[in-house]
This record gives structure tokens, C-alpha cells and sequence, in this order.
């Protein structure tokens, strides 16, 4: 896949959450909250530079590539299915994180997915290059002081995510995502005027979601028995 057609993939998450927050938890979504959500996937593509101002305004086209069947089955469709899998993921653990009474600990449940995916990386190791390396070279070559850096703010960042699913859901965790896209550009000085089109959407994207949730469903009151 081309970058462009990657990273236009790559943003269906947050529908694909919302989705399967419905298969799975039967979480339904309000028309503006659909709205809101096809508003965020805009505002995402705007701060990766795949649309553009121009384009926004019907002065310049988006030059794609011919799909063949190579770059499907290849290319657009794990990417879809990877999509996917992510949304099924943040659902289910929506669903136990706030599950009947109180649901799981966020704290716990971080753990119980951090020693999952040191198995599964183990595992990895067998059959990758960098299992071979490590192999001939130990596995602490190459490492500093520095290493501790990302490792730190990885493990800060999996307990906060954990609570943002728990307290929030995941649909919302597909907003804050997006908003840090913006909030990076802000850090780093490199905000355009594209971003700063992208940031307003994802604002107003998350303020519609949040304003209007779906209505609840009518209940019809049980007549009252007469001794």
C-alpha cells in the first residue's frame, strides 16, 4: 500500500468501535453521533495531509492509485480486517471494564493485557530476525538510560488508556486519539493552517458526540393492580 491509502485505512477505527460497540454491547449511536464520527474520520484525514484545503473546496482532486488485486488482498483488505479487530478489541474491553457491578479493575486488567502481550511477543521471538539477534547479542544490547524513557511512558500510557476505556468507552478513546494527532503538532511547532482546520473538526466532532447521546427507549408504565 502507498502511505496515502494506508493512513486513509488506518482512520476507520473509530468507526469500526463504534460499530462493534453495538454488536457487542448493543451501545447505539445517534444520527448526530454518527454525523460526529464521519466528522472525526475528516478532521483525521486533514492533519495526515490526505485531504486537503483545496480538495475541501473543490479546487483540487485526490490522486489515488489503481487497485489491482494484488493491493487488495494484500493491502487494503488486512488493513480493513486490522481495523476491525482493534474496534472488536476496545469493545470487549469496554464491555468487562464496565460490566455489572462496577466491572473489572482498570489497574488489573492492564496487567492481565501486558503479561498476554509479553507471551505472544516471546513467542514472536522464535521466528523473527530480532529473535536471532538477540540471540547473538544478548537481549540488553543497545540499550541506555534513555530506553527507560519510551518504556516508562508506554506503561503510564496502557494504565491510562485503560482508564479512558473503563470511564469513557472506546469510541471516545477514538477522539482523544485524534485530538493528540493535534496536540503533538502544537508541541512539536509545526502547526498549519490544515492542522489547525483538522483540530477545530475534531473539537467540534468530539462536542457532538458528546451533547447528543442516542434517546432512550420509551417505556410504557405497568398498570396498577386495584385490591
Amino acid at each position: 500500500l502507498d502511505a496515502l491509502t494506508y493512513n486513509v485505512l488506518n482512520q476507520t477505527k473509530t468507526l469500526s468501535a463504534a460499530l462493534c460497540c453495538y454488536l457487542v454491547m448493543g451501545r447505539k449511536q445517534s444520527q448526530i453521533q454518527v454525523v460526529a464520527l464521519l466528522l472525526l474520520l475528516v478532521s483525521a484525514l486533514i492533519m495526515e495531509r490526505i485531504l486537503t484545503i483545496d480538495f475541501l473546496l473543490a479546487r483540487e482532486p485526490i490522486n489515488l492509485q489503481e487497485m489491482d488485486a494484488k493491493h487488495f488482498t494484500q493491502g487494503v483488505a488486512p488493513i480493513l480486517l486490522a481495523s476491525f479487530i482493534s474496534g472488536l478489541a476496545g469493545a470487549l474491553c469496554q464491555k468487562n471494564l464496565q460490566g455489572a457491578g462496577g466491572g473489572r479493575n482498570p489497574y488489573l486488567f492492564s496487567m492481565e493485557i501486558c503479561a498476554a502481550s509479553t507471551i505472544i511477543l516471546l513467542i514472536s521471538l522464535l521466528f523473527s530476525a530480532d529473535g536471532q539477534t538477540i540471540q547473538e547479542n544478548g537481549f540488553w544490547h543497545g540499550w541506555t538510560s534513555a530506553t527507560m524513557i519510551p518504556i516508562f511512558t508506554n506503561s503510564v500510557g496502557g494504565i491510562i488508556v485503560g482508564l479512558v476505556t473503563k470511564y469513557a468507552g472506546s469510541v471516545r478513546k477514538g477522539f482523544a486519539l485524534i485530538l493528540g494527532i493535534f496536540l503533538s503538532g502544537l508541541v512539536q511547532a509545526r502547526v498549519s493552517n490544515t492542522q489547525l482546520v483538522g483540530g477545530a473538526l475534531a473539537g467540534i466532532s468530539l462536542w457532538m458526540h458528546a451533547t447528543n447521546p442516542p434517546a432512550p427507549a420509551p417505556t410504557t408504565a405497568k398498570p396498577i393492580k386495584q385490591a
